[in-house]
């Protein structure tokens, strides 16, 4: 969250100064670490890319020494659901073209926001961390004169406040600050913008997709709609603006350890969406077929396994083998101690 300098419309005019913030920030210690991910940036006036800050090393003669983070714990570890949102949202071109439904990490689209915040409130409800958040499409009230925060996020009939602001004075009983949104038992009852969800994860993440980003299948790419966004700084960005909402919701995506749960509020951007998930594949019934209950689905099966007291060894069934014992030719070889014998269909010998 690097800026161009340090001074801002509360700095005294005494201590305003040009110099880049950077040069402050490496001028004011012997070793400085920064953690970068060049698609994090959601304010026009962020300008701490990775190649930004090595230029300022470079010119100020620092030994530079960079790092690759292997591993993330976010998204359940998986860095396939990271690359994935990269590479729908258009952020990034990656492997990851289709997301994996059965993947351990709980990704889940809801018809309305109601369902969605059940959904979050019931993950609440079992101890689990969760939190709501959504795309600034909505205008931020300061609290009224009570210090009830403003119902602002409005869906229809569902209507939500944002999370108190920084500067927003007295706050009713049991109103969270901005600070305190993240970690307090009642931040649940408030939308969290991206400036307060940024830099904390929860178990589950709900988020709400707005209007100023949907996908246009007639164009075949995303549209930005700058008219549906209430972040001035972002609307005013020139050409950034795309990116830096891309980023956003990048950001709201990926701040689940566990789970994401998402409520699109354009449609089309939901169906583009859906596309880009890997359906469950299911087998096809046959004659005969008898189902298989396992501990985390039901599998049909094509075929009868025969009790041990019908069987006669390739004379009414044949043996069933795993796959991974089908495909052996690079491991070491296998033996089969033991392993179901099934009856075919008629139709077969």
């Amino acid at each position: 969250r690097i800026r161009k300098t340090s001074t801002n419309r509360f700095t005294p005019r005494a201590k305003r100064t040009d110099k880049p913030q950077i040069k402050e920030l490496i001028d004011a210690s012997k070793v400085s670490v920064f953690l970068i991910d060049d698609n994090q940036v959601v304010r026009p006036d962020e300008i701490g890319s990775s190649a930004f800050i090595r230029n300022h090393a470079e010119q100020q003669n620092c030994n530079i020494y960079e790092y690759e983070l292997e591993a993330q714990f976010r998204c359940a570890g998986s860095d396939g659901f990271v690359n994935w949102v990269n590479n729908t949202l258009g952020i990034a071109r990656t492997a990851n073209v289709l997301w994996d439904s059965e993947d351990n990490f709980d990704f889940k689209i809801f018809e309305s926001p109601e369902a969605l915040e059940k959904a979050i409130h019931e993950k609440t409800g079992k101890g689990y961390s969760a939190r709501i958040t959504a795309g600034f499409c909505w205008p931020w009230s300061k609290p009224n004169k009570e210090g009830e925060l403003v119902d602002d996020v409005v869906i229809g009939d569902y209507r939500r406040p944002w999370n108190a602001k920084s500067d927003a004075g007295r706050l009713a009983p049991g109103i969270p600050k901005e600070a305190l949104w993240a970690y307090d038992p009642n931040g649940i009852h408030q939308i969290g913008c991206v400036y307060t969800a940024q830099g904390f994860e929860f178990d589950y993440v709900g988020v709400i997709f707005g209007p100023e980003l949907v996908y246009d299948f007639d164009s075949q790419d995303w549209i930005g709609h700058r008219d549906k966004s209430f972040d001035n700084p972002v609307k005013r960005s020139g050409d950034k603006f795309m990116d830096l909402v891309k980023n956003t919701y990048r950001v709201l995506l990926s701040r689940g350890l566990k789970g994401c749960y998402v409520y699109f509020m354009d449609k089309d951007t939901e169906r583009f969406v859906k596309t880009r998930i890997e359906k469950p594949t299911v087998a096809a019934a046959w004659p005969g077929s008898v189902e298989i209950e396992t501990d985390e689905k039901i599998s049909q099966l094509p075929f009868r396994i025969l009790p041990k007291d019908e069987i006669k060894h390739f004379q009414n069934c044949v043996p069933l083998y795993d796959l991974k014992i089908a495909a052996s030719g690079f491991s070491p070889e296998q033996q089969v101690d033991d392993c179901d014998w099934v009856e075919l269909p008629e139709a077969f010998r």
